[in-house]
């Protein structure tokens, strides 16, 4: 499992559009120095917010995962080529208790982008997101709550939910236990 650079891939949108930190900031709703956090890799974004800054430079999201130009039409990922996004950061600085691996980053204007969620522990905050787009989540191992619109949901391993990712959600761990999650986003 490699890690993937995504902060240079943001800060070369920006600087082609020649903008500032602020700018950015401004029109994304996150702090100047999120951005440059994020764009320096000291920290990893959140899906939600990978979704924000793509639908910001409006580009696909996989823009973020791809490492070349080349178009194919299908895409094989071994388990050993995956992309880890670990280190996953809130607006406020704090861990979010999980990390994401991309599973499919060659295929390009794709209308989906599949994840694998591995939730760690028990966060410290219960803050949720909104993007836009549609998401399905399948529980694969362990409990998990589902925040989503003012409800807490658990969530089984085997179950499965599909939702607007207009409404505020998130994921947590039920008890602070491991929980892996296939999880894809529709933009």
């Amino acid at each position: 499992m490699r890690e993937y650079n995504i902060g240079s891939k943001i800060k070369k949108l920006r600087l082609a559009k020649k903008l500032t930190l602020q700018a950015v900031a401004k029109e994304t709703g996150f702090s100047p120095a999120l951005i440059s956090q994020i764009e320096n890799n000291n920290v990893s974004p959140p899906i939600a917010t990978l979704s924000r800054i793509a639908k910001f430079f409006d580009v696909k999201i996989g823009l973020f995962f791809s490492e070349d130009e080349e178009e194919c039409r299908f895409e094989v990922v071994r388990a050993s080529e995956r992309k880890a996004i670990p280190r996953v950061i809130s607006k406020a600085g704090t861990s979010q208790g999980y990390s994401y691996e991309s599973l499919s980053f060659h295929k390009q204007n794709k209308k989906m982008e599949p994840f694998l969620l591995s939730i760690t522990e028990k966060a410290a905050e219960e803050n949720t997101y909104s993007h836009d787009g549609e998401e399905f989540l399948f529980i694969m191992k362990g409990t998990a709550d589902l925040l989503l619109d003012e409800k807490r949901i658990v969530l089984e391993e085997g179950d499965c939910v599909y939702f607007d990712s207009a409404l505020k959600h998130r994921l947590l761990s039920h008890d602070g236990s491991e929980v892996k999650v296939l999880a894809v986003v529709a933009r």
